[in-house]
């Protein structure tokens, strides 16, 4: 029996981690879940889930969680803020830590989770977008166990042998994938029309709408590959993104025999979270099998970057100062808050990426505190950035 926290656990990589763990009852006993405002959900997962914490990012959200619990009876201690999440990701009973917060918010966190030595399952990109050398630092020094949950890093991680230094000289380039989202085929004209409904519809999840958004400028697979660099030690320019509309190939290893290793099965994210979970075993993730019969093609091209200007952004960034990834994070997050909130087109959320990352230069960040600050920097031009470019 493993005790879990799950960071996150009303979004859409925390219900489908607590689905797999309802499979396993056996395994998992959770300690603590997190949410940002959706109380309603928490109140549901704290039934059925039976968590000895429950943090909400904010006060007037806890105490609303925390009048229905009581109301309920249920022996749930409700918590709130920063540091209550960093509390429950490095508590001595946690064994295992789910970080899936979006975004920056995630780092504090998963960071402390990471020194405190915890088996990690990482979903929240941003962590290592925003915190690099620093966040692998303390993977390092805390002798936490890393697992990647993205699908295609956890892609990756299962086409490698265990032992580093058996693969990583041998490794000529890993291939991300990407569906390209709903607007691979659209007509480069339109881009300007497109509305967040649009741009939320994922040909092949079900997703949160920023993450959804990212899949659409394909900002998401420019995470990914700053991501990668750091996961897997490689160089920039080893690492390749390719468009898979289908999305049965998650990611492919090249070696320098020319050798191709690749996983493959369906589209669905409980099939990660139950290898992160499980491993270095496997169990049922609850996911349907893939049936090879019924693959008409698998289809591959390389991403137009006229259609996804941020992807370029990823080799760019880097190549540049420590730092400039957290920019880049920053101003995206900014970005797509405000198309979402109808204060910005489609196309100009990149215009604010590249304004940004062009106008707020790091200066060689080396704590968490500077990492913030940087961040903050970054938003605040972002936002003066969407300001101009109000719709």
């Amino acid at each position: 029996m493993q005790t879990i926290t799950i960071l996150g656990s009303t979004g859409s990589i925390g219900t489908n981690t607590l689905d797999v763990i309802a499979r396993h009852p056996d395994r998992f006993d959770v300690f603590a879940l997190t949410a940002a405002t959706q109380v309603e959900l928490m109140l549901a997962q704290c039934r059925a889930f039976s968590p000895s914490y429950a943090v909400m990012a904010s006060e007037p959200h806890a105490r609303q969680l925390a009048e229905r619990v009581k109301a309920e009876g249920l022996a749930v201690q409700v918590l709130s803020g920063e540091q209550a999440l960093s509390e429950v990701s490095s508590a001595p009973d946690v064994h295992v830590v789910m970080a899936a917060i979006v975004g920056a918010a995630g780092l504090a966190p998963s960071l402390a989770a990471a020194r405190a030595g915890k088996r990690l399952l990482l979903a929240n990109k941003e962590a290592l977008v925003v915190g690099g050398a620093l966040f692998m630092s303390a993977v390092h020094e805390g002798g936490a166990t890393l697992l990647p949950i993205d699908s295609e890093h956890s892609a990756i991680f299962q086409c490698l042998p265990p032992d580093a230094s058996t693969w990583r000289h041998g490794i000529q380039h890993i291939m991300l994938t990407s569906s390209g989202g709903p607007f691979r085929d659209a007509p480069l004209n339109e881009m300007a029309s497109i509305t967040p409904d649009q741009a939320c519809a994922h040909p092949n999840f079900v997703m949160g709408r920023k993450i959804s958004v990212d899949s659409a400028t394909m900002m998401n697979k420019a995470l990914e590959v700053i991501e990668a660099r750091w996961l897997f030690d490689l160089a920039p320019e080893q690492i390749q993104v390719l468009i898979h509309p289908q999305q049965i190939i998650h990611s492919m290893v090249q070696f320098h025999d020319a050798s191709v290793l690749a996983q493959l099965g369906t589209p669905d994210m409980r099939v990660p979270i139950a290898y992160g979970l499980s491993w270095p075993e496997r169990f049922e993730s609850g996911a349907d099998p893939l049936d090879f019969r019924q693959l008409a093609a698998l289809t591959f091209r390389e991403p137009d970057l006229q259609r996804y200007p941020g992807l370029g952004l990823a080799w760019e960034t880097l190549r540049a100062p420590e730092g400039t990834s957290a920019v880049l994070n920053a101003a995206n997050e900014v970005a797509v808050a405000a198309f979402l909130a109808g204060r910005l087109r489609f196309d100009q959320i990149h215009a604010v990426n590249h304004a940004t990352l062009s106008s707020v230069q790091p200066s060689n960040p080396k704590s968490l505190h500077d990492l913030l600050a940087l961040d903050a920097q970054a938003r605040s031009f972002a936002e003066s950035v969407v300001v101009r470019c109000a719709v």
